[in-house]
């Protein structure tokens, strides 16, 4: 254990004070003291026995050990939280949240120490100029985006876990209840290490592209000690390429085109192959050319299948059509047309899901993933009218879904 002064406790002290949010008086009476006694500890005139420390710690929601780490900075990890967000109102409602997990994260360091565990020093850092312009922070988030996936061994499969992920990275991760403007936040501390929140309240495909959105942070932007994303900070060119980080992680162009190619929704509209002869002398173009063109509607993206790539890579419907339009896979006119089908998207969402956005599969059945399936042939087969309104009625009493919904669906397509 270092060498902690008097002096340098009583600093510690006082820091561990103001990040709290405590005045003088408020800890005197906290722990039943007079005002003076407190201003005669912080300022190192007046000796701190143990039981009394053990009352700070418990009053400031940290550690006992944290007061005698080897390590100090400036100040202390939950005061450079809150400098990064002095625009916003109403802190008091979550200090005390991020004082918890700042704590968490604190005591996972001191029991790694203890167990003699190697410290992680987080993932690599991928050094990025500062973006001027908005295409150069896109470019840049989706090309750390595939050298990360590159790197972790993802392909182009879908992310079972980000949290788990993260962590595997050697990065604290945790939801919390976060003010309702903030949907995450990454931080950088000695004492910590790399930690990321996000808003547990927020749906759960929203959370996970929050997790993804910090972690671009932590690969990114790890010169900066704190970070937090509110709606308010969406034009900042860091914010851009975190999300372009995030949309590129979450649905790598090759695994969203593999998914559309699956249910004949990609390629072009013309489809040609020349069927190469070896026995045509060099110089000629005698090979054999077939072409066959694609209806239109049959190429056509819709909500259900929007629907199906949104849950098969985790993300919201909203955040799957924006990625759609990124990738020139959907015009404007379609993209805007998706987005006005959010709603009946999001009911067909929790019936396939077998719940909404919050809470455990309470009533998800076993078989939903051949129902989804047999689902997008049917309203697929409806809408291009090769079955009737009277099939599609059977089919859905056969898959034990709602007629008159799945109806009223295929309909909207």
């Amino acid at each position: 254990m270092p060498n902690i002064t008097q002096e340098i406790l009583a600093e510690r002290v006082r820091i561990a004070r103001l990040a709290a949010d405590l005045t003088q008086d408020e800890l005197a009476q906290a722990l039943g003291l007079p005002r003076t006694a407190i201003v005669q500890l912080e300022s190192g005139n007046r000796a701190i026995s143990t039981l009394e420390l053990a009352r700070i710690a418990e009053q400031c929601a940290r550690s006992i050990s944290s007061f005698f780490e080897e390590e100090t900075e400036e100040s202390d990890a939950l005061v450079t939280i809150l400098r990064a967000t002095d625009e916003l109102e109403n802190k008091d409602e979550w200090k005390a949240e991020l004082a918890k997990y700042v704590t968490i994260f604190r005591e996972g360091v001191s029991l790694q120490k203890y167990l003699d565990a190697p410290l992680s020093s987080g993932p690599p850092e991928y050094k990025q100029p500062s973006p001027s312009r908005v295409m150069e922070a896109v470019d840049q988030g989706s090309k750390v985006a595939q050298q990360e996936r590159l790197r972790l061994n993802l392909g182009m499969n879908p992310i079972p876990d980000m949290a788990d992920l993260i962590n595997s990275q050697g990065i604290w991760a945790s939801g919390a209840k976060l003010l309702d403007a903030v949907s995450g936040l990454f931080m950088r501390h000695s004492s910590i290490g790399l930690g990321i929140l996000v808003n547990f309240t927020h749906p759960r495909a929203r959370k996970r592209f929050s997790y993804a959105h910090e972690y671009a942070h932590a690969l990114m932007d790890r010169s900066l000690r704190a970070s937090v994303s509110v709606t308010a900070k969406r034009s900042d060119l860091h914010e851009v390429r975190a999300n372009a980080f995030a949309a590129d992680f979450l649905m790598p162009s090759g695994g969203v085109n593999a998914f559309l190619e699956s249910r004949g929704k990609s390629g072009p509209n013309v489809e040609s192959q020349t069927v190469y002869d070896a026995g045509i002398d060099e110089g000629t173009d005698s090979n054999v050319r077939g072409q066959r063109r694609a209806l239109a509607r049959a190429k056509m993206v819709t909500f259900e299948d929007l629907v199906a790539l949104a849950r098969h890579f985790g993300v919201s419907y909203i955040a799957a059509a924006y990625r759609l339009k990124s990738l020139s896979i959907v015009n404007e006119l379609e993209f805007e047309n998706l987005k006005s089908k959010e709603s009946i998207a999001e009911e067909l969402t929790k019936i396939l899901d077998g719940f909404g956005n919050e809470g455990p599969e309470k009533n998800s059945k076993p078989d939903r993933e051949i129902v989804s399936q047999v689902l997008h042939l049917a309203m697929e087969a409806f809408r291009r009218e090769k079955i009737s309104e009277g099939k599609l009625r059977d089919i859905a009493k056969l898959l034990d879904f709602p007629g008159r919904t799945l109806i009223h669906m295929a309909k909207s397509i």
